[in-house]
């Protein structure tokens, strides 16, 4: 399969094949990307919210695992996986590398707050993790979406001096929340 680089005519633009062949297969063509590896974190979150009014959905969210770009859409049977994982290996790399790093921090919050429900022994401390993990999580989904859908210029990642989700995670087990 050629790569988007020598199908890009002058400027930059994909060529107009390729971009239809992409769209087809729900990915954006400027970015490269598909919105539906965010199903994978729409359902951790789907869990969590969950957790407060019915505690048993820990135990759910305590087997969701991460999954890379490509082990998602290979695990989900999805019908153009070879042309998703293609087209992300060959987006811009400063676009990509965005992208893996808004889910990288989110994959590292979902399994922190993990960790600490499985030692959690009161299903309010449960309840407190999977609340606070929602809300870090749900903003962070907000961000790989525009990075997706081609919005670059959007604020920049907390680094983690600014969401310290072990920290809080201490705090919430401590009873400090």
């Amino acid at each position: 399969m050629q790569s988007d680089r020598t199908l890009s005519r002058p400027g930059g633009a994909v060529d107009p094949a390729r971009a239809a062949l992409l769209r087809a297969a729900n990915i954006n063509p400027r970015t490269g990307l598909a919105t539906d590896y965010l199903n994978h974190f729409n359902e951790a979150i789907m869990l969590l919210e969950m957790i407060p009014d019915i505690p048993e959905c820990a135990e759910d969210f305590l087997t969701w695992k991460p999954l890379s770009y490509a082990e998602h859409f290979t695990a989900t049977n999805f019908k153009a996986r070879d042309l998703v994982i293609d087209a992300y290996a060959q987006a811009d790399p400063e676009i990509r590398g965005r992208f893996d790093h808004l889910t990288k921090t989110m994959t590292e919050i979902l399994l922190a707050v993990g960790a600490a429900m499985q030692q959690a022994t009161q299903d309010n401390t449960r309840a407190k993790l999977a609340e606070q993990a929602a809300g870090w999580i749900k903003p962070l989904v907000t961000q790989v979406g525009g990075v997706i859908n081609g919005e670059v210029e959007i604020a920049p990642v907390p680094d983690a001096t600014e969401v310290d989700a072990v920290d809080t995670v201490d705090v919430i087990m401590s009873g400090g929340l």
